[in-house]
């Protein structure tokens, strides 16, 4: 079966969640997807102080926020499903979230289990764990950046049958894009990195993201890598399929010859 995948690397604007759904509307604009994954934080930007600072730009996960319910009536043209990253209010607590977003609302939300860095001042732990949701019968999986340095993660979304893994991103490390070649071979998984590009500063500190958003396919291999600092939106179709085929040689198969009581 074909499965046609997408990724939108852009600069969301910090403070302005105006601006950034007016961003992501242009860049989807007569794209068609199953499956279309946004960045991390697309809603807000990255750097904030406190969590004070940043409440004010966040929302519930119902889809009654500006952001979710903009990416809904998107999605309604797109025809899929579309993964963003996004700040989640909750009472007077901020999550670093992502959430699946349909015609129909939202479907899925996972709040970052792994917090890099400054985020632990600013966002709850995640307490939702690993999950993964089905769309046009596929499995997807859904973590957020630093999520990808603990290959537990990965490991547990293909445990719980994840073909795909979408993973919206901030990266400022310069690791990620050849570690997720590894988890895809490890794990025989697609995986879709969707970062942002430019810069951020706040009170002395500057960030600079990586760009270079990603798709890999389950043998390790990079089906497409996008520019450091340009906006981008690629897609593409896939057979989800190839994730449900575990082996790695003729007598070797990655999930079947697991020896867990030596781990």
């Amino acid at each position: 079966m074909l499965f046609q995948i997408a990724l939108v690397q852009f600069s969301p604007k910090r403070k302005n969640v105006t601006s950034n759904v007016a961003s992501l509307t242009r860049l989807l604009k007569g794209l068609k997807a199953d499956l279309i994954v946004l960045p991390e934080l697309s809603n807000t930007g990255y750097l904030y102080d406190s969590t004070e600072s940043i409440l004010p730009y966040s929302e519930p996960n119902n889809g009654t926020g500006k952001f979710l319910s903009s990416l809904q009536t998107v999605s309604e043209t797109t025809g899929g499903v579309i993964v963003a990253g996004y700040a989640e209010s909750e009472n007077s607590l901020v999550y670093n979230s992502a959430a699946a977003v349909t015609a129909e609302g939202v479907i899925a939300n996972y709040r970052k289990t792994h917090l890099y860095s400054s985020e632990k001042f600013i966002f709850e732990p995640g307490n939702t764990g690993f999950q993964v949701f089905e769309w046009n019968n596929v499995k997807i999986g859904m973590m957020i950046c630093f999520d990808w340095i603990f290959p537990e993660s990965a490991r547990k979304l293909a445990f719980a049958g994840a073909q795909i893994i979408a993973h919206p991103a901030n990266l400022v490390l310069p690791f990620c894009q050849n570690a997720m070649l590894t988890r895809s071979l490890e794990n025989r998984v697609f995986t879709i990195t969707a970062n942002r590009i430019n810069t951020e500063k706040l009170k002395g500190q500057k960030l600079r993201f990586t760009g270079q958003s990603q798709m890999t396919a389950p043998n390790g291999e990079i089906l497409f890598r996008g520019p450091k600092d340009q906006s981008t939106v690629h897609g593409m179709a896939i057979n989800p399929d190839q994730a449900l085929d575990k082996k790695i040689s003729d007598q070797n198969d990655l999930f079947e010859d697991r020896r867990e009581e030596y781990y």
